[in-house]
């Protein structure tokens, strides 16, 4: 776990000036020159030019001339366990996908998921990221405490972390996709679920550490773990979150299985509303919008992972004009190996482009938007984070413009979503450095890389050896 130094919120003040602002604040307040002063591990104050003189107790003064200050990147939805099993399946739809990765998945274990998780996290850390998210849902029987893993990995790289406790009880044996052996019974992933919120939650306002209850799939889990789910989720005062409308295929399925579409079967088992958001959510009707914003269903939407897949596109424009809350997510590396959120911000304007609004479709700040405030709305975090405003946590970037890859680029908003992958000069979360100079400051990324390569090889072995 991170050390005592760490868990705790600093003391003095740093003051970031001389640099591009972009707040996103409700009026998406710019400053084409501006500053930044956080105290402790809150946002003290922002506006124009310099910060105020005869400031006490400063610890660090920032130079951020060609630079661009935004508030930290927000995942909201990934599988870290992924990292490891890249580059497979490349030309497959999701459920040939899904088919053809289980059985490696299936034999996971403890020290393969912490090195697949520092991985994921230290490359979207890299990147930007200041809040990460995981749904992990393989528990084979045997295979550790993979929960707990994730959670040293986010402890140890510094970031803010929502740790998706998901489950699967419908194998291969009852008309799922999984094997057998990789599923849970429904007592066990209830009782599970319920030993994770109790164990690792923490609701105070900074939180370093969610838990959220997370049923995989309608296609990998029954009604019953769906509907006792949210039940427990509500009487824990947690969120809920789980694959929704992400195929054709699924939404086939639902019908078949279920009678109904994804989204009727989701509110009819109790997963509509404000503690929610659903993953991808590319086939959605007007009537599955409608129903989203009635009861602020969020979206994750993952362009990157949608495409890899040929999953389609989702109507992101038209659930933003409903009035639903959407983020941006990664999603599992298996089927975006790239594993950064920065990308998402472009891919997400171009792929959205592509539908019928067409150029209309999102603004370069309303892409920023998602991958922040939208984050932190969906994932329930929008009073501490999200934008840059007096009272809220410093989880800030500091992203460097005026390199070759965009210092031709007069809008500093647009060189950060169209350009190349801006470097990330410094990242701060709960105040405290996480990225300086594009490395991470608190894990040896060497390191990191070496023990993801052993590990995918040792699980390649492994499934070999199970065929």
């Amino acid at each position: 776990m991170a050390d005592t130094e760490h868990q705790q919120p600093p003391t003095g003040r740093v003051v970031i000036e001389k640099c591009a602002i972009a707040t996103v604040d409700p009026e998406d307040t710019e400053y084409a020159t501006g500053h930044l002063v956080i105290n402790g591990n809150r946002i003290e104050s922002v506006g124009p030019g310099d910060a105020p003189e005869g400031l006490g107790n400063v610890t660090r003064r920032i130079d951020g001339s060609g630079h661009l200050l935004t508030p930290g990147l927000i995942n909201t939805h990934h599988h870290f366990y992924q990292w490891i099993t890249r580059g497979l399946a490349t030309d497959s739809n999701l459920f040939d996908w899904l088919v053809a990765l289980y059985p490696t998945w299936a034999r996971i274990d403890e020290e393969m998921v912490h090195a697949a998780a520092r991985g994921s996290l230290g490359m979207m850390v890299r990147g930007g990221v200041t809040t990460a998210m995981d749904h992990h849902y393989v528990f084979p029987r045997g295979a550790g405490d993979l929960l707990g893993a994730e959670i040293r990995a986010a402890a140890e790289i510094g970031v803010r972390f929502t740790a998706a406790r998901g489950s699967m009880d419908r194998g291969v044996s009852d008309g799922g996709l999984p094997p057998d052996f990789a599923v849970e019974t429904l007592e066990g992933a209830l009782a599970e679920t319920e030993r994770a919120v109790d164990t690792h939650h923490d609701a105070s306002f900074g939180s370093m550490l969610h838990i959220a209850v997370a049923p995989c799939s309608p296609f990998s889990v029954s009604t019953e773990l769906m509907r006792q789910g949210a039940e427990l989720a509500r009487r824990k005062g947690v969120r809920l979150h789980t694959h929704g409308s992400e195929t054709a295929e699924e939404e086939k399925f639902c019908h078949e299985l279920f009678g109904m579409g994804p989204t009727d079967y989701f509110e009819s088992v109790g997963w509509l509303g404000e503690d929610v958001w659903m993953a991808h959510c590319v086939h959605m009707t007007d009537a599955d919008i409608a129903a989203f914003a009635r009861t602020r269903t969020g979206a994750a939407h993952c362009p990157s992972s949608n495409a890899r897949l040929g999953a389609g596109i989702a109507r992101v424009p038209d659930m933003l004009e409903a009035g639903v809350p959407v983020g941006l997510g990664v999603d599992g590396t298996a089927s975006n190996e790239s594993g950064e959120l920065h990308t998402e911000l472009r891919n997400a304007l171009l792929v959205n482009r592509l539908g019928p609004h067409k150029e209309s479709a999102l603004t370069v700040r309303k892409a920023l938007r998602l991958g922040t405030y939208g984050g932190a709305e969906v994932l329930g975090r929008a009073q501490e984070t999200g934008s840059l405003e007096a009272g809220k946590l410093a989880d800030v970037v500091l992203w460097k413009l005026d390199g070759i890859g965009h210092s031709s680029i007069a809008d500093p908003v647009a060189a950060l979503v169209l350009g190349a992958p801006a470097p990330v000069t410094l990242s701060l979360v709960n105040g405290r450095p996480v990225v300086e100079d594009g490395h991470l400051v608190r894990a040896d990324e060497e390191e990191i890389a070496r023990d993801a390569r052993d590990e995918a090889r040792r699980l390649a072995r492994i499934a070999a050896d199970a065929d």
